[in-house]
Parts: C-alpha cells; sequence; structure tokens
C-alpha cells in the first residue's frame, strides 16, 4: 500500500561535532489521506521538530537531518530543492502554528494575510482574491468576515486568530493539515469549536491530519491512529483505541495517569476568613473624541461579592475576558477598584503604598507564563530573595541564602540551583521557582493565576500535588485562577464562575461540578468534560 506520507528513521540533530544535540532519534510512521495521526508527548519530546522536518522549516546549518527518509506522495523531501519544497509548503502541505498572535504578522490586515497565501500559490489577486479570502474565512466560522478584512490580529480574540490561521492554511485546500498544538492557549469552550472545526473541515476536504499534542483528552476526540514520543523517539505507536485502552510503554502509562488527580483540602470549620470583597468593581473608561470623553466603560469586574478562607481554596473559572484575572488583581491592590476589599478584616480600599507594604508579603502572586514572569538576567537566588530585600527580612547574606535555600527545598528543587539562571530550568522548574519566590515571604494568601496552563500534563499534575500540600502545611489560603476545570476540580473548594465581569454562578465546588445551574456554566462544563451540551449562551 502506497502511502500520503512515509517518515522512516528519522533524525534530526543540532549543532555538529561533540556538541551536537539529538533531537529526533529514529522517527518512523505512516500518514494516509483523510487520516488523523496525533504525535504525543511531553515538551521536548521531539514532537514538533518531527512536524517541521516534514516542511523542511528547522535552521539550517544548525539544525540538519543526519539520516532518514521523508517521502510525500512519492517525493523524497529531506534535501529537496528550494523549488520543489516552494511547491509543498502551503499547497501540498499546511500548518497551523501554536501560537496565533505570534504567527500572524501584526502589521498587515488579515485579509491581505489570507490573499498573500492565494497569490504566491494561485496567482489570485484582485477581485477573485477578495472573494475567496471571505469565503474562506466564512469557512473557518469567522463572524461578519466581510468587515473583518482590514482587521488588524490585535483586533481579534485567540479564537478568531486562531480561525485565521486555519483559513489561510485550507486557501489551497491542502493534501496534510499539520496542526501544532492548535489550542494549548485557548479556551475550553473555544477548543471545542476548533476541534469540531477541524473535524468537519477535514472531511469536506479529504485532508489528512498531523496533530501534535501534549493534551491526551484531544488525541481521544481527533485522532485515529497514535504516536508516543519520548526523548526524540516513539516508543509506542497503534490505533488510538488500543493505545488508550491497553498502553504497553510505561512511558504512555505514566501519562494516561498523569491527569491531575486527588480532593481539595477542606478548611477548618473555625477557619478565619482571610480575604473577602463585596460588589467589587474595576470598570475601564472608553474614551473618544479630539477631546477625549467618556462615552462608556468596559465592565471587567462588574459587583462581585467573594470570601476565601484559611486553608481553602476557591477556584475562579470562565473564559478569556470574563475578568477572572483583573479580579485577582484587585484582591491584591495591584489595580485599582471599587468596592470594600478587606484582609484580615482590615479594609484595603484607600490604603497608601506605604501603609500596604507590610501586608503585601503576607498577600503574594504566582502568574500564568513560567517563561515571561522571571526575569532572565537575574539568578535564581536574586528571583526568590528579591522580596526578602524589598521587606527587609534574613537579616545578613548567608541568612537570606539559607531562608532561599528552604523556599527552593519546600518547592522540591535543589538548594544548590540558586545560582542558575531561569534559562537552565524546564518549564514546571520555572514554575516551581515562581512558587518558591512566593513562598518565602511566608504569605497567607496566594493568588494563583493560570499556573499550570502552559505546563505538560505530567507536571500539571506534580504542580498540583505541591500546591495541595503546602497548603496543607502552610494553612494557605488560594484564589486559583484557571480556564483548565480538570485542574480546577482537584485542587478548589469553592467555585466562582464568571463571564463578562460578572458571577454566573457559585458555591461548593463538588456541587456545581456534579449539578451546574447556570447555562454558561453547563456549557463550560460540556467543552471540558466532553459532555453533550443541554444549554449554553
Amino acid at each position: 500500500m502506497t502511502h500520503l506520507l512515509s517518515v522512516r528513521d528519522l533524525r534530526v540533530t543540532f549543532g555538529r561535532g561533540d556538541s551536537a544535540v539529538a533531537a529526533v532519534k529514529g522517527v518512523s510512521f505512516d500518514l494516509d489521506r483523510g487520516q488523523t495521526l496525533a504525535l504525543v508527548g511531553e515538551s521536548g519530546s521531539g514532537k514538533s521538530v518531527t512536524a517541521l522536518s516534514v516542511l523542511q522549516l528547522l535552521p539550517y546549518p544548525r539544525a540538519h537531518h543526519p539520516a532518514g527518509s521523508i517521502i510525500l506522495d512519492g517525493q523524497e523531501l529531506v534535501g529537496a530543492s528550494d523549488r520543489i519544497l516552494r511547491s509543498v509548503r502551503g499547497d501540498r502541505v499546511a500548518m497551523v502554528f501554536q501560537e496565533p498572535m505570534t504567527s500572524l504578522n501584526p502589521l498587515h490586515p488579515i485579509g491581505r494575510q489570507v490573499g498573500e497565501v492565494l497569490e504566491v500559490h494561485r496567482g489570485m489577486t484582485g477581485e477573485a482574491a477578495r472573494a475567496r479570502v471571505i469565503e474562506l474565512l466564512r469557512l473557518v466560522g469567522l463572524p461578519e468576515a466581510a468587515n473583518r478584512l482590514s482587521a488588524l490580529p490585535h483586533e481579534l480574540s485567540g479564537g478568531q486568530r486562531q480561525r485565521v490561521m486555519i483559513a489561510m492554511a485550507l486557501a489551497n485546500e491542502p493534501d496534510i493539515l499539520i496542526a501544532d498544538e492548535p489550542t494549548t492557549a485557548l479556551d475550553v469552550t473555544i477548543q471545542a469549536q476548533i476541534l469540531t472545526l477541524l473535524k468537519d473541515l477535514q472531511k469536506r476536504f479529504g485532508m489528512a491530519l498531523l496533530l501534535i499534542t501534549h493534551d491526551l483528552g484531544i488525541v481521544r476526540k481527533m485522532a485515529e491512529r497514535v504516536c508516543v514520543m519520548q526523548g526524540g523517539e516513539v516508543v509506542e505507536q497503534g490505533d488510538a483505541a488500543t493505545v488508550f485502552d491497553a498502553p504497553r510503554h510505561p512511558y504512555t502509562q505514566r501519562l494516561l495517569a498523569a491527569e491531575p488527580k486527588g480532593q481539595p483540602n477542606r478548611p477548618a470549620a473555625d477557619a478565619p476568613e482571610l480575604m473577602a470583597c463585596q460588589g467589587l468593581k474595576v470598570w475601564f473608561p472608553i474614551k473618544r473624541g479630539v477631546i477625549p470623553r467618556v462615552v462608556g466603560h468596559i465592565k471587567a469586574v462588574d459587583g462581585v461579592d467573594l470570601s476565601v478562607r484559611e486553608g481553602q481554596t476557591v477556584g475562579v473559572v470562565g473564559e478569556s475576558g470574563s475578568g477572572k484575572t483583573t479580579l485577582g488583581l484587585a484582591l491584591l491592590r495591584l489595580t485599582n477598584s471599587e468596592g470594600p476589599v478587606a484582609f484580615l478584616g482590615r479594609p484595603l480600599q484607600g490604603l497608601s503604598h506605604g501603609q500596604l507594604r507590610p501586608l503585601r508579603r503576607e498577600m503574594q502572586m504566582v502568574f500564568q507564563d513560567p517563561y515571561g514572569s522571571l526575569s532572565p538576567r537575574l539568578s535564581v537566588g536574586q528571583i526568590v530573595g528579591e522580596g526578602l530585600e524589598v521587606h527587609r527580612l534574613g537579616g545578613s547574606r548567608e541568612e537570606r541564602r539559607a531562608l532561599i535555600a528552604q523556599a527552593l527545598e519546600e518547592v522540591g528543587l535543589d538548594p544548590a540551583t540558586q545560582d542558575r539562571y531561569p534559562h537552565e530550568f524546564s518549564g514546571g522548574q520555572r514554575q516551581r521557582i515562581s512558587i518558591a519566590r512566593a513562598l518565602v515571604l511566608k504569605p497567607r494568601f496566594i493568588v494563583l493565576d493560570e499556573p499550570t496552563s502552559a505546563l505538560d500534563v505530567s507536571v500539571q499534575a506534580q504542580i498540583v500535588d505541591l500546591l495541595r500540600d503546602l497548603q496543607t502545611r502552610h494553612r494557605l489560603a488560594y484564589l486559583f485562577i484557571s480556564h483548565d476545570l480538570r485542574v480546577v476540580r482537584a485542587l478548589a473548594d469553592q467555585l466562582v464562575v464568571m463571564k463578562d465581569g460578572k458571577v454566573m454562578e457559585a458555591g461548593p465546588a463538588e456541587r456545581i461540578f456534579s449539578n451546574p445551574q447556570s447555562a454558561y456554566t453547563r456549557a463550560l462544563m460540556a467543552a471540558a468534560f466532553d459532555l453533550e451540551v443541554t444549554a449554553a449562551q
């Protein structure tokens, strides 16, 4: 049988000589027309490098193929001429990248960017190209497509930008669509929409789909065949049902068992209230005119009531733009707000920076991106110890290093690594450093803003276990902000569901997960746990 795509003994090396690093080590697989094949594994397993090799997009000469073959419909791509590769890229094989905001040109309108693909590969310009662009944008479900041609990428939501990327990839009706983590940065409801869209388009065009992901839930929904990668090698492959129901390799078994598990910690019956707000509002003015005047407001947080007790985790869930992060920032007095906010019964509204400073060590925040939230110019010791200097804790340099070492040890890192820099650590280790930075001040309340969204599922499970353990030891209170309901279910005792700045539903997490009352909450649950949507808004 002739396969549409055959990869045999593919090897990819970065660098040459003694310093060469083998990123892909003898990978082989086949992909047929209309089939979906998923490459799964943790970060660094070689998934994306393998996918980029198909289109020969790896940076030469730093990356090269010491061995291997990639045959597309009888044509060898490894070592092929630029002319052949130009005829393949974006035409016979197209790719949707992980982060649409960095993949789209921020200076060009989306109509021009989709039209450029048609011009390069089909020579299509003018009205014919414009009509085809509108057709493609409608095909991928972009609302008011004809009126959005002049929109710049930043004017679209994350889900809309991903739809534009899919429209660009489909412009020439390719034989193979490579989707590299196409839903990682998206909310669960948008994820479900994009996956349904990809399935529908695949059926319509008869495309083969090469899906790269670390989300096994997506693989269950989408793939017919699976290749599990670890350390640059395929450790197991086969049809999806067999791999999921009877995994043979220990690594596959660990991946399948790695979903965050366990029960949330419950606060003591007499646990004091640490943080509370009533009718909290954060409204951002909209100003227009030559002499700017306020013509309206963006109601980021609109009348929210909240209470967090010692030893308790309150989960805040909702789609992007629902006000989750703004609520966390307002509680910590990092953005202006209206409505009473109290910490340990003490009102925070109206306090000056100087009056707030002693309370800052009691209230800390762990940010979403473990790559962007740590300064690359500071060592781990300097990052974790910065708060000690600000609050004049620890006395001498030796005492501070001992406190930093203790904080690193608590989050499962070697204290001897405090003189290393962030780029020397994995994503999960960087997030542990961020948690250590918050812990070193011995706070009582921590806002965790999407702390696991950028991490592999196995690392997510480790971070969830770590957070529960730290909470038990120190009776910490968490405000846990996330759109990943599987992680929230493992951590949160109470749940707040937000949409457009308002609370749609709040109460015990167990009750909301088992019997959501709001139509919006039911839609979120259906998207997250692959249930039937009974109602949605």
